[in-house]
């Protein structure tokens, strides 16, 4: 069964990553949230992985930042995405919808309800 899910991610430099077709994106050093879909806890275990084939955008992303925590979350995922109020990478995960982006730059607000599975 499909579900939601946050990564809290640390990026410990300034760095400059090309992202698919998205580009060079200059990421400043700190926290980032990504809000993601699953269909099933594989997917949770492939952003795990170091070794892999860069599809997604978060995939190029994890090629330099590290997940500290990942949670479950309730609703989805595009709900999720537009209730964080945080500086964001436009454009970031949301190539199949019309949200303004998935990756968001601070620390996960409150109002996020989350179960933590990782």
């Amino acid at each position: 069964m499909s579900f939601t899910y946050v990564l809290i991610m640390e990026l410990l430099n300034d760095t400059q990553i090309v992202v698919g077709k998205l580009g060079v994106i200059l990421f400043k050093k700190g926290t980032y949230i990504y809000v993601g879909s699953a269909p099933s806890e594989k997917r949770l275990e492939r952003h795990l992985r170091k070794n892999k084939k860069l599809f997604w955008h978060i995939d190029y992303f994890l090629e330099k930042a590290h997940i500290t925590n990942i949670y479950k979350v309730e609703g989805r995922e595009c709900d999720v995405a537009q209730n964080i109020d945080l500086p964001c990478i436009k454009g970031f995960g949301c190539s199949d919808c019309t949200c303004l982006s998935h990756l968001f730059y601070g620390d996960l607000p409150e109002s996020i309800k989350v179960e933590q599975y990782y």
